[in-house]
């Protein structure tokens, strides 16, 4: 079986798109918690995660004697996986073309979007529309790579009619559901389709399952809070 290494549901956004893409097409699979304490060598984090990879990072996937990490890496194994053993499910679309854009906008988010990610890290469980009117107001770089990624989701949607980016949920959705998260904790302004678009992604069975998970966690990090001092 397939078991895949995680850190804290409710900050680790890398972690979240294979564990929802698994998720959302019942895909089995076990699931393996390294809690961040913190990312210092020495850490318990550090300890646990480096002793399956050199990378010492996570999301990491785990089947027989093979380690696959980076996420874009186990989303391609994943898929390939689901092909030979459950062909009833495509995660990613079955048309070439399309499957070459979705692959374009997974890349792009894996090498991209630096500024938003850098200023509004991933915590579902907060609210902090007040943070991102400043982050906004205050870098020109988060509110390029709002209106990058807002167009590109548009984009998408109009081409395959919806109700997800390539028509049926893909791993492109599930590769920009934390991004979903980060819009939605800080309060970012979208068009009125991408919002309904990030509602249909907020709703789908993977990323709610996730969501519920990070709530009831209530595990809150200094460290992964620049914003919050207390609640």
């Amino acid at each position: 079986m397939l078991q895949l290494h995680i850190g804290n549901k409710n900050y680790s956004s890398w972690s979240m798109r294979p564990w929802v893409l698994l998720k959302h097409f019942g895909l089995p699979f076990g699931e393996v918690m390294h809690r961040f304490d913190s990312f210092d060598t020495g850490s318990q984090f550090k300890q646990g995660v480096t002793r399956l990879s050199p990378v010492g990072k996570v999301p990491l996937l785990v089947h027989g004697d093979l380690v696959v990490w980076d996420t874009l890496a186990i989303a391609e194994y994943v898929a390939e996986y689901a092909a030979e053993h459950f062909p009833e499910h495509a995660l990613w679309p079955r048309d070439q073309a399309a499957r070459a854009r979705a692959r374009s906008l997974c890349a792009e988010m894996h090498s991209g979007f630096g500024a938003l990610r850098g200023a509004c890290p991933m915590n579902i469980e907060a609210s902090l529309p007040a943070v991102g009117a400043r982050v906004l107001a205050d870098q020109p770089a988060v509110a390029a790579d709002l209106a990058r990624i807002t167009s590109m989701w548009q984009a998408a949607l109009a081409a395959s009619g919806g109700p997800f980016l390539f028509g049926a949920f893909s791993i492109a959705d599930a590769y920009y559901a934390p991004v979903v998260a980060r819009l939605r904790t800080y309060a970012l302004p979208v068009p009125a389709d991408v919002a309904a678009y990030m509602q249909r992604v907020w709703a789908s069975p993977g990323v709610a399952a996730w969501v519920a998970d990070a709530l009831a966690e209530q595990d809150f990090l200094d460290f992964e809070e620049p914003y919050r001092q207390g609640r």
